[in-house]
């Protein structure tokens, strides 16, 4: 197939004698409707592979030809199947997931994530919401997956574009549409990143709404608008600032903080301290962006992970700029920022 916009590796011909180029498999699809959407318009899903695994890819009918270097041609390989499997699923293919699945074909744990295993008896790994599934798009998103399915309270730490919130709303979300749990709490501190905003007008609500925003986002993109509207309105969901916690037991509730790196060591005690029967609580936060008032109080988020990492039913999680699962170039920016020199 010829690329008319994309742009392809220098890879016109494959010499066998070419260190760099000694494999060549085929892959066969037997779906031919998924194919334009898995090849992308003028075959852009499939250059986007070649450009970032330094492959070669020749497709004909429903088999695609990849030539390259044996590694690269089995990471090839792995993410377009990949790719082949969330179609049939029913999943969306954008360039962020692509650029997902190239990262995660270098891990051994790809094969079965999305499919799950049968002959094992392993589920694949999703979470349902009422307006999209949610696969993982790394493999530390794997291993949060799992924890928000089985433990009691959950640390997720990491830079920003790894997901942590995001996900830990669509479980909660899943959470809430099955009756697992009878209300979904999502709070963070209202603190400003750097900035002096000053007086806000309105009441309550209108004041910490801006502070929330990034809670509000995660949620409509899981649940239709009117559900939110009408679970907010019935008291179901609930968005407030951890200041409103304090005297509060979280019983049959998936309780969410997010930016927990700007909790102070007396908040994040109570906060931590109102889990209640039959509940699940996630703490979301990058120890790198404390934006603390005064700047000489430490984080509550980093010293209640020294405490209480090990401690029975509780997970803590990692994510580092390799997660990233926005646009590639925000993983560099984390890396420039936060690697040895910065």
């Amino acid at each position: 197939m010829a690329r008319k916009s994309a742009q392809r590796p220098e890879m016109t011909q494959f010499r066998p004698d070419h260190p760099a180029r000694r494999a060549r498999v085929e892959v066969d699809f037997d779906q031919p409707a998924l194919l334009g959407t898995l090849f992308g318009q003028f075959d852009a899903n499939l250059v986007q592979v070649e450009n970032r695994l330094g492959v070669y890819i020749a497709a004909r009918g429903n088999r695609i030809q990849i030539e390259g270097s044996e590694d690269a041609v089995s990471r090839a390989r792995e993410t377009l199947t990949g790719m082949y499997h969330r179609l049939e699923q029913g999943h969306d293919l954008d360039s962020g997931a692509i650029e997902s699945l190239i990262t995660m074909s270098a891990e051994p744990t790809l094969e079965g994530i999305i499919t799950g295993d049968a002959a094992l008896g392993t589920p694949p790994i999703m979470i349902r919401t009422r307006k999209k599934t949610i696969v993982p798009r790394s493999a530390t998103q794997i291993e949060y997956m799992r924890s928000l399915a089985k433990a009691d309270i959950i640390f997720a730490l990491g830079p920003a574009g790894t997901g942590k919130t995001y996900v830990a709303v669509a479980q909660a979300v899943s959470q809430l549409m099955t009756g697992s749990v009878q209300r979904l709490i999502l709070s963070r501190p209202a603190v400003e990143a750097g900035e002096k905003l000053g007086f806000l007008p309105g009441d309550m609500k209108d004041k910490v709404d801006p502070y929330l925003r990034p809670l509000y986002d995660a949620l409509y993109d899981c649940m239709p608008p009117e559900q939110v509207e009408r679970r907010l309105a019935s008291g179901e969901i609930e968005i407030a600032p951890i200041a409103f916690m304090r005297g509060r037991t979280l019983a049959d509730a998936f309780v969410i903080l997010d930016e927990a790196q700007n909790t102070t060591r007396e908040q994040m005690k109570m906060f931590l301290t109102r889990f209640g029967q039959n509940s699940r609580m996630v703490v979301c936060g990058d120890p790198r962006q404390v934006d603390i008032p005064g700047g000489d109080r430490m984080s509550g988020l980093a010293d209640a992970v020294s405490r209480l990492e090990g401690v029975e039913g509780i997970d803590v999680t990692r994510f580092t700029s390799a997660d990233v699962v926005r646009h590639p170039i925000v993983g560099r920016i984390v890396d420039a920022y936060e690697g040895p020199d910065a």
